[in-house]
């Protein structure tokens, strides 16, 4: 071996011995100031599970059925595989590629030369040394984005928890609907005949009959809008349980549930840490910061190694008595790129940056939304209470338009007037008790963390 061969691996093992442009952590803050608690809170503990607060057993039985059946599920679950398939890909660079190659030859020039043949076999590997970190921080960022799409499947399970909690309870309100307008429609056909009954006695206008009739005819035009408002809920039902949306899906009337005991809220950094799509977005800056510093470490030299063993004979037997051997190392050092290298660090820099803002867009977003959810929660119920009064007062006015009008007094189009009042008012309630539940439905969605589902039992994430 002569001298520069010797200055050849000198110089390749303090380019191994220098340090590298890595970084041992990253510091990321939160752009805002979280508020130290929520404007209200309850003393109950919120499971994991939430839809079971409403103490349904067939409610909860429909939802782990949707948990292992919902497609939308099943489309963020591949996007998940796939993001782990690719963190594989990746970390394989830590490893060095070995191939194998094989090839025949035989050459036959004419009747005065011999048949030439040769067998050739060897062996080839190729390995990069990750003297910055390039290879480590693609790995890093893979990995980030992997965990970025589990909170996203974590997300898409309370999304599609909560859509079959709205649906199941929004078909409740239907079926109280459709119970309640039938009590109308009885009520207003049974007013019909005695008014008709009165007729005949002279006691009753033609025009008060007209009018009555016309208010069962919108009676019964509720009814329809009820019914077909009440098949499209079980369509809905049936297609995010993965079903054909006429096919049985397994739901039982039981009436709108008394809505369970404000949950506790806890303190808005709980909420951070708790929230999937809040730690998807915290990954995914993540996975822009080592981006950020591969694109770095990309601007140093590479350094690689490669070696070869191959063996030459005329037949099987005399293919692997002799080998020929190579090692050789490769430095590639970039000089000049026409400022590509620096673009890149510039762009995967402004990509972090846009990561952390959407970071902070998140976590306002899920404050707001249980701000929301408490606010609207409380004024409903106040709102309900209003109705109640109201319905009450209704009826009673109508009772006593009803009995003056029979005994002579008053206008039947005031009777009219109180009676569709006061049906409409306890409509209006029974919808305002739906929305009251959808707000608890909001919170509850708001204040969720990330669950098992029945897919990742004994996966490795």
């Amino acid at each position: 071996m002569n001298v520069n061969f010797f200055r050849l691996i000198l110089l390749l093992l303090m380019i191994m011995l220098l340090p590298g442009c890595s970084r041992n952590g990253m510091n990321i803050t939160l752009p805002l100031e979280p508020p130290p608690l929520f404007s209200a809170t309850g003393s109950q503990s919120l499971p994991a599970r939430w839809w079971t607060e409403f103490g349904d057993e067939h409610l909860n039985a429909m939802v782990d059925s949707a948990l292992k059946s919902n497609f939308s599920l099943e489309i963020a679950w591949q996007r998940l595989q796939a993001a782990r398939a690719v963190v594989h890909r990746e970390k394989s660079s830590f490893f060095p590629d070995l191939l194998a190659s094989m090839q025949g030859n035989i050459s036959d020039q004419g009747s005065s030369f011999d048949i030439n043949r040769s067998i050739d076999a060897g062996l080839s590997s190729s390995y990069e040394l990750d003297l910055w970190g390039r290879i480590r921080y693609d790995v890093k960022s893979e990995r980030s984005r992997a965990d970025a799409s589990l909170a996203d499947y974590h997300t898409a399970a309370i999304s599609v928890s909560a859509e079959i909690v709205l649906t199941w309870y929004q078909l409740t309100e239907a079926n109280d609907q459709l119970i309640l307008v039938n009590e109308q429609l009885e009520t207003n056909e049974k007013a019909l005949e005695v008014m008709q009954t009165r007729f005949g006695g002279g006691q009753v206008r033609g025009v008060d009959i007209l009018r009555q009739r016309q208010l069962l005819e919108a009676t019964r035009s509720q009814k329809i809008s009820d019914e077909t408002r009440k098949r499209v809920l079980e369509h809905q039902l049936a297609v995010l349980l993965g079903r054909l949306p006429r096919q049985e899906t397994g739901y039982r009337y039981n009436g709108l549930p008394a809505l369970p005991p404000l949950p506790e809220t806890g303190i808005p950094l709980e909420l951070i840490r708790r929230r999937p799509d809040i730690q998807s977005s915290f990954n995914l800056l993540l996975a822009a910061d080592y981006d950020m510093a591969s694109a770095i470490s990309s601007r140093y030299p590479r350094l690689s190694v490669t070696a070869a063993a191959s063996s030459v004979g005329d037949n099987a037997d005399d293919l692997f008595k002799d080998w020929a051997y190579a090692f050789a190392g490769n430095l590639l050092a970039p000089l000049f790129t026409g400022g590509r290298l620096g673009a890149e660090i510039d762009r995967t820099e402004a990509i972090k940056k846009q990561r952390l803002y959407e970071y902070g867009q998140t976590v306002l977003i899920a404050f707001r939304e249980v701000e929301d959810a408490l606010i609207q929660e409380q004024k409903q119920t106040e709102s309900i209470v209003s109705l109640e009064a109201q319905a009450e007062l209704s009826r009673k006015s109508y009772e006593q338009l009803r009995i003056e009008y029979f005994n002579g007094f008053g206008n039947y189009l005031d009777v009219l007037t109180a009676l569709g009042q006061e049906q409409q008012l306890r409509r209006s309630l029974l919808a305002a008790k739906l929305v009251l539940l959808e707000f608890r439905i909001a919170l509850y969605r708001a204040l969720a963390g990330g669950f098992e589902t029945a897919r990742e039992v004994g996966i490795d994430s």
